[in-house]
């Protein structure tokens, strides 16, 4: 009979708020931090693989999931203050961090400030790098997030006279779009709701030739143009880093492709 995998769900009262985390398993510590629209439960079933091997930890990012949400000014530099309290807190030092998307971010900003707590770096499609469609992104996602429920129901009556003209409204998918991210308010603020110059200024690309940590970079193939040109930055920025795509993969390789992603980080961690 298969044994069950058992969890231990833990908070802790940190300078900022109380953070929630999930681990499983001993042996080398493996700190997972989840994407932009979810929380840690995200990497439960990778965690459940490598827990035979590692020490595996997921914290819900402050103002996310289970963790305490202030009402405060969030920022990178704070998720990565609130990281290093945290690790600091359990007595981890000698870390491998695994981030998606925004936890990408700030693992790599975690091991920019701190990179003699960092034995390796597993960045799976990650934000924070201004490439060449970073301002028309930026600005549609501001759009979107402003834009008021009678903007949405007109653009719905307009739509079959923009078709007689050519134009495509997806405002379907767009409504479905706002609504799922609505759901994620902190990180609303953090990708798309700060002032310009504060998100451009957290920005990595001018800082990622300086990470000392081994790094692989996966990025699924089939992802949005926008996530491929930042993997990119990524693999060209950081020295000696692998960059590998995963050619049928989308933008949710932790879920849809994760016996893939279990392999390249088992094969990551025991390589360095």
């Amino acid at each position: 009979m298969k044994m069950e995998t058992l969890f231990r769900n833990s908070r802790i009262k940190l300078s900022q708020g109380l953070i929630f985390w999930r681990e499983v398993g001993e042996g080398i510590p493996v700190i997972f931090l989840h994407g932009s629209w979810h929380e840690g439960s995200q990497w439960v079933p990778i965690m459940q693989t490598l827990s035979r091997e590692f020490h595996c930890l997921t914290p819900d990012l402050l103002g996310f999931g289970e963790s305490e949400i202030p009402d405060i000014h969030y920022s990178i530099d704070l998720q990565v203050e609130c990281l290093a309290e945290f690790l600091q807190a359990l007595r981890l030092e000698n870390v491998y961090l695994v981030g998606h998307s925004l936890g990408a971010w700030v693992a790599a900003s975690y091991a920019l400030k701190y990179p003699d707590h960092v034995q390796g770096l597993v960045l799976i499609a990650p934000e924070g790098v201004a490439t060449e469609v970073t301002e028309k992104h930026l600005k549609q996602m501001r759009n979107l997030l402003h834009r008021s429920e009678f903007m949405f129901t007109l653009l719905r009556l307009l739509r079959p006279i923009a078709k007689l003209f050519g134009w495509q409204i997806n405002v379907n998918e767009e409504l479905k779009l706002r609504r799922q991210i609505e759901e994620y308010p902190t990180a609303c603020e953090l990708l798309y709701q700060r002032q310009k110059a504060e998100i451009y200024a957290e920005y990595l690309e001018t800082r990622l030739h300086l990470l000392q940590a081994p790094s692989v970079i996966l990025q699924g193939g089939k992802d949005s143009p926008e996530a491929l040109a930042a993997s990119q930055v990524y693999a060209k920025s950081i020295p000696s880093a692998n960059f590998k795509t995963i050619a049928h993969g989308e933008n949710n390789l932790p879920e849809k492709c994760a016996l893939v992603v279990v392999q390249e980080i088992r094969d990551f961690v025991k390589s360095y």
